[in-house]
């Protein structure tokens, strides 16, 4: 490719002007250099950079909803590791009252009213997808869908009312976690998060963990 007539002059100058320079300033640069036949060619090394093009769009658009699901993953899993272990006392506690309709109802109240008052702000403020996620990840955690949860605590009508109230939401309480399958992107950042031991220590200093006993 030709350089056009005005860059010639200025380059030139330049080029000339370099010896001049050195010399005048009595510094000389030592480099590197090359024979070839009569002539000898100075080189540099130049330090190595990586040059990434622009993702394809199909492909930029899967990297952005790669990055959404990572942002909601890591945002809804502590609440899916709460639920884990409250389910898990609330089920040992209950057994404990199984012959006590009454006393089992008022520490079923009590565990409602203490998740309330630790969560419900938080919890009302996740976004349409970031509840999906939950959903899915409570499933992975304790081995009972949403739906199943609510009916086992609170009764079938109510799980169908909170059913009804998550499909006006584009979300289903029935859903399956499906680590192999549609949830596979979501099962390899949860093993991400899993393995983060930082990720974990500010967990437990920040959430701690939700003990209930029954009253």
């Amino acid at each position: 490719m030709r350089l056009r007539q005005s860059y010639i002059f200025p380059l030139l100058i330049t080029l000339f002007s370099l010896p001049l320079f050195s010399a005048a300033q009595d510094r000389p640069i030592l480099v590197s250099a090359v024979v070839e036949g009569r002539d000898t060619i100075p080189f540099v090394y130049l330090d190595e950079f990586t040059l990434i093009d622009k993702l394809p769009k199909h492909l930029a658009k899967k990297q952005a909803a790669f990055n959404r699901l990572k942002y909601n993953v890591y945002k809804v899993y502590p609440y899916a590791v709460i639920a884990a272990d409250v389910l898990k006392d609330v089920d040992a506690n209950l057994a404990r009252l199984q012959n006590d309709k009454k006393k089992r109802k008022e520490y079923l109240k009590s565990v409602e009213q203490e998740l309330n008052k630790r969560f419900k702000g938080e919890l009302e403020n996740l976004t349409i997808s970031q509840g999906q996620v939950l959903v899915k990840l409570i499933n992975r955690q304790t081995g009972k869908n949403c739906f199943h949860i609510i009916q086992e605590l609170k009764g079938g009508f109510s799980a169908v009312v909170w059913q009804s109230v998550a499909l006006l939401f584009s979300n289903s309480l029935k859903k399956e976690y499906d680590p192999q399958g549609s949830d596979r992107e979501m099962e390899m950042i949860v093993a991400e998060l899993e393995s983060d031991a930082y990720y974990q220590y500010k967990y437990k200093m920040q959430q701690g963990r939700l003990q209930t006993k029954p009253r």
